[in-house]
This record gives C-alpha cells, structure tokens and sequence, in this order.
C-alpha cells in the first residue's frame, strides 16, 4: 500500500536531512500508523445501518462533484503528420543541399572562365598542430628515433605517469578530507534542527488542542441547551454562526487584471515608430559624422603621399614603392587616384610607374591573401606539422635531450615546481572554499527552517479548518433539521475525532 506521507515542510525536512534506511523506516512507520488508525479500525467497527454511518461519518445529503472534474480535453492523436514532417524535411536539406554544391560549382566555373584571380580564394595547406608534450615526444620518436629523442620521450611518459599518481592522490585526499568536514557539519546542522522540528511539532499539538477546546465548547452548546437564534423544525431557535474558510497565511489581494485602454495601445505603437525613427536618424547623422572624419584621414594620407612622392627618386624607388603601397592599401584608393597622386614621381622608367599601379590596384581588388608560409604553409593542399607547445614537460624533454645545459635543468625545476605549488595551492584553496560553503549553506538551512516554522503552522492550522469546517457546517444543517441531540452528540464526538487525528497529520 502506497500512503502518501509528505505532508508538510516539517515532513520534508525530515526526509531530506535522513540517511536511505532512515528514510524508508521513517516511511513504512508512517504507513502502518494510518493503516491502524483509519483502515483498521474502520473496517473493524461493526455498523449496523446506515444512519448510524451517516452520524458517525458525518456524511451530508448533497454534496457536489468538482466542477473540474467532468473535464476530458484530449488533443486528436497526429502521429503521421511529425513523421511526415520530418522526412520531407530531411529530404529538403538534401535537395537544397545538392543546389547549393551546384551553385557553387557554377560560381568557381565563371571565376575561372573570367580570369578573376584576384577574387579566387587560394588553397589552403592543412596544419597539424602538436600541442601536447606527450603527442610531440611520440612523434619525435616515430619520426626522428635517435637515442636522446627515445631517452627524452621516455622521460616525458614517466614524469607524466608521476604527475598523475601525484594528482589522483591530492585530489583523493581533498575528497576525503572533505567528506569528513561536511559530515562533521551535518552532525552539528541535525542537533541544531532537532530544537526546530520541536518547535513546529509542539506548535501543531498545540493548534489541535486549541482547536479541540474551541470545538468542544461550540458543540457543547448545542447538545446541553437550547441556544437561542434561528428557528428549527421544532420551534426551538438556533444561533448558527458564520462559516468561512479563514486564510491564515499572509493576506494577498487578488487584483482583477485591467485591460489596457486601445489609446494607450496607440500611445505605445507611437512612441515605437517614433522611437525607431530617431534611432535611424541617429545612426545616419554618427554615420555621416564617420565618413567626414574618413575624409579628413584620406585628405592627410594624400598630403603624406604628395610628400613622398615629391622627394622620391630612382636611388629611393624600391623603399619608397614599399611605402606608396602600404599607403595606398590602407586609403584603399582608386585607381584614378593612384594616377593622380603618382604623376610626380621621379623615377626613370615610365614602365615601373605603370607596372606599380597595375600591381597596387590588383592588391587592392583582390579579395584574399597568402598567409606567411612560415605559419600556414606555401598553400600546397599537403598535410604540414607544427608544434606549439606551453607544458612543463616540454623543459624535461628539452633537459634530458641536452643534459650538459645547466639552464634547460634550471628551466625544468623552476616550471615543475611552480606548477605543483599552483596546483597544491589551488587543491587546498578549493577544499577549504567548498568546507566553508558547507558550512554557510547549513547554517543559512538551518536559518531558513527557523523562519519557516511560523508559516508551517499557519500552514497547518488553515489546512486542519478547511477539514474540519465542512464537518461543522453540516453539523449546523443537521441542527436546523431538528436532529436528536444523541445523533448529535455522535457527530459532534467524530468531528472532534476528526480535529485530533485527521489531516494534515501530525507523526511524533
């Protein structure tokens, strides 16, 4: 039997602060109260009709269904239609896939069929790159097996073997140390928690005993005298005080939500448009301020190539081709203005003159460049290796390669050691943080359970009302029907069995 006992947060408390075993004791303890209680005894009782059933259960005459629960909205099953969806899909891509490659092809065809070599994107040469001091001993050693390079790779893997024994075991003693700390914290947050659990478990007692009494008292009234007030079938009169569900957490208004006025929607579409058009003029006017500033670059780029250009002659022309370029380049000018500014160059051939500004223009078209060899290769679509490697490792390797350089040794122990007190530092560093946090989360828990107590038994004492209230206001109908007072004192009797031991329960 599967018996729901999460009642209240005091219950949620208790299960998230207990082991798995306490966990489930705690659970079938739970069960086997309510089994006892309120399924055993039931079914135990002997009834003999059903009136007696109806006082004892106090079970009205007419009580209606939730409206919520004659509700059945079923969206229609569209299994076929997702399935669809997405095949046709992956058909989709795949078509526009082929288009795609298609277009492509076709552009490469008329670049090549226009000679647009400025406009071709070169080749490109694939590097691998070798960032680890492991994978660069490995390939030292298949590419180049020299004695040193398989003594040094040797090296590199039994010093990595040793970092890594070394770093399991911090890390496992950090783990450890750890764990002790935070059962140690643990220990001290259930002492704290069990004055708060205390608290909340007392404060519920003492809510069903002042319900109990108050009850009591207001029952007692209608089963000793005749109290006066409303006019039963009898003639007699009964004061029937007012029924309501009171909300004893804290009080929120509920608000009606207004609908906005359609001037203010107008009001707001507005201040959108207009808010967008000052925002574009905005940007035009920065815009136009940009290309007055670019103007003014231009205009001193040319005064710096008139200068140039003045004071250049054949003895200068390589220098000063290098430098006319770079500026032209960065002014990314025209052609017509490249002529312009060059017609005072002095150097001897016109051909060089002309051979310049065909080259400078076709630099200033063309839309990529070569990446310097030394970095990406000469462009030939080969495989090509490079090792960048930043790892302590690298020192050892380079020592044991060369063990007669006393600084490749210094460089080895210096880096080695920097990294095992930044690790160790940073290990101890993290194990202390993660103790203090512990210990702050258990005291800002244990803070908040303290809080929480009051809205737990305000919690508690609406629940127990809305229970119990329904019973009282049909103990108030069977008073206006006349009932006898022995039937009443029945009903009476279960409610206030019903305030002991009904929900929301109350487990020790």
């Amino acid at each position: 039997m599967n018996v729901t006992t999460f009642q209240d947060n005091e219950t949620v408390r208790q299960q998230r602060n207990l082991t798995t075993t306490q966990k489930r004791t705690n659970s079938y303890t739970k069960e086997g109260v309510l089994v006892n209680n309120f399924i055993k005894d039931n079914y135990e009782k002997n009834v003999l009709n059903l009136d007696d059933t109806v006082d004892t259960l106090i079970i009205s005459d007419k009580v209606k269904l939730p409206s919520l629960l004659g509700e059945n909205k079923n969206q229609k099953e569209k299994s076929l239609i997702p399935i669809s969806a997405v095949s046709l899909g992956v058909m989709g891509v795949i078509a526009g896939l082929s288009m795609f490659i298609q277009h492509n092809t076709k552009v490469a065809a008329d670049l090549m069929k226009n000679h647009l070599k400025e406009k071709w994107i070169p080749t490109l040469t694939r590097i691998v790159t070798v960032n680890s001091e492991i994978s660069q001993a490995v390939f030292q050693i298949v590419t180049n097996p020299t004695p040193k390079t398989i003594l040094a790779g040797t090296g590199v893997f039994a010093l990595t073997a040793a970092a890594f024994m070394g770093k399991t075991f911090l890390d496992g003693f950090k783990d450890i140390w750890v764990k002790k700390r935070e059962a140690d914290i643990q220990k001290d947050l259930q002492e704290k928690l069990i004055d708060v659990e205390t608290q909340s478990f007392a404060g519920k007692i003492q809510i069903i005993r002042s319900t109990l009494s108050e009850k009591t008292k207001i029952l007692n009234k209608y089963i000793q005298e005749e109290p006066e007030g409303i006019l039963t079938n009898f003639g007699k009169s009964v004061h029937i005080p007012f029924l309501g569900i009171k909300n004893h957490t804290n009080e929120v208004k509920d608000r009606k939500d207004e609908k906005m006025n359609p001037f203010l929607y107008f009001l707001m579409g507005a201040a959108t448009v207009g808010g967008i058009i000052g925002l574009t003029y905005l940007s035009l006017k920065n815009l136009s301020k940009s290309r007055g500033y670019i103007k003014d670059c231009i205009a001193e780029s040319e005064k710096i190539i008139s200068k140039l250009v003045k004071s250049s002659n054949e003895q200068t022309r390589e220098v000063d081709a290098q430098n006319l370029e770079n500026m032209f380049l960065s002014m990314d000018a025209s052609e017509e203005t490249i002529r312009r500014l060059m017609k005072g160059v002095k150097w001897n051939k016109q051909e060089d003159i002309e051979k310049f500004i065909k080259d400078t223009v076709i630099k200033i078209n063309t839309s990529t460049i070569k990446v310097n060899p030394n970095i990406g290769g000469d462009g030939t679509p080969k495989v090509a290796f490079s090792s960048f490697v930043d790892d302590y490792r690298a020192y050892f390797y380079n020592w044991l390669l060369d063990t007669k350089n006393k600084q490749f040794r210094q460089l080895f122990f210096g880096m080695t050691g920097a990294a095992a007190i930044s690790y160790g530092g940073k290990l101890t560093g993290d194990a202390i943080k993660e103790v203090q946090v512990k210990k702050i989360n258990a005291q800002t828990e244990l803070d908040l359970q303290k809080r929480l107590v009051s809205t737990e038994l305000r919690n508690f004492k609406s629940k127990k009302d809305a229970a119990i209230q329904p019973l009282m206001e049909e103990f108030y109908n069977q008073v206006r029907k006349g009932k006898p007072k022995e039937q009443l004192k029945t009903m009476a009797d279960n409610i206030l069995f019903e305030v002991k031991n009904g929900p929301p329960f109350v487990y020790s």
